[in-house]
């Protein structure tokens, strides 16, 4: 039995039909927690064991972790608490279910940056650590899945991207990082999830095929997409203003700051890229198939 969290998420909702085509010929049950059935297609819902309500509720981790072997572990960030609470908080329950009903195996999705110099001032990454500095003290196989910034996270700058060709962020034009698409990231907890040969506890590194910079991104883009793209550089009090203003909690809106300072002094950069940290899908194959769809829509 394995059971996911988050399942019509960003990467939930890729990893739940990697499971359904390889789950039921190994002999494995699927069941998912999620708050609102109706947003699972009725073939899905067929085909899984749902169980209604929040992966945070104490009672209803009890009825979705009775008998489970595994379970992909995802703490949707809820931006009204302090990063502690949204990540920490939020698991605890989950630890406790696990001790209570005996799981084995827990992949979950977490950050680069363990072990580098910035780790204990990182935001929402250094919360995101402590949690699974949680799970795995509850003596569970553990594998957080350490997982640079998000393709996907330029989906929001779609509309400037149309309309000014412009898209921002808080670190130097020229800083290159490792990026990674989500499918990539839900590919590598499927594998995870279905032979749970491994033991212990330890990250997985998930780094997209190569780093690249804002400079690099914003020229892949006009290529991809047949018009101009620049980036611009936003200050981070100007990103703390703008989050604050959209009444995300204060700490919290401090720990995107923090997060973006610490990755813009080589938070991401602590892990080699190798054939086993590496994964397939380029920035380009990603602009072709995502990007382009959202911006020239």
């Amino acid at each position: 039995m394995i059971v996911i969290t988050a399942p019509t998420g960003n990467i939930g909702r890729r990893l739940l039909p990697l499971l359904l085509d390889s789950a039921p010929a190994r002999g494995e049950e699927l069941r998912v927690i999620v708050r609102d059935p109706a947003r699972l297609t009725d073939a899905v819902r067929e085909r899984v064991e749902v169980v209604t309500g929040s992966h945070g509720d104490p009672e209803v981790l009890d009825r979705a972790f009775e008998g489970a072997d595994a379970v992909f572990w995802l703490v949707p960030p809820d931006a009204s608490l302090t990063p502690e609470d949204a990540y920490r908080g939020f698991t605890r329950p989950a630890a406790k279910a696990l001790v209570t009903h005996g799981v084995g195996h827990v992949v979950g999705v977490s950050a680069l940056g363990r072990g580098t110099p910035v780790a204990d001032r990182a935001g929402l990454v250094t919360a995101s650590l402590a949690m699974d500095d949680l799970i795995a003290d509850t003596g569970v196989a553990y594998r957080a899945l350490a997982n640079p910034s998000f393709f996907e996270n330029l989906l929001e700058e779609a509309e400037s991207i149309r309309e000014k060709g412009v898209f921002t962020d808080a670190v130097d034009a020229d800083r290159r990082a490792p990026l990674v698409a989500v499918a990539d990231i839900a590919a590598v907890a499927a594998g995870l999830l279905l032979d749970r040969t491994w033991t212990g506890s330890d990250s997985v590194p998930v780094l997209g095929p190569q780093d690249l910079s804002p400079n690099d991104l914003a020229r892949i883009m006009t290529e991809q997409l047949g018009r101009p793209v620049r980036y611009e550089r936003q200050p981070l009090y100007e990103l703390y203003t703008t989050l604050v203003g959209y009444r995300l909690d204060e700490a919290f809106a401090q720990g995107i700051v923090d997060m973006k300072r610490a990755k813009d002094q080589g938070l991401d950069a602590g892990v080699a890229r190798t054939p086993d940290t590496a994964s397939p899908t380029t920035f380009e194959e990603w602009c072709a198939r995502t990007l382009k769809p959202a911006v020239l829509s």
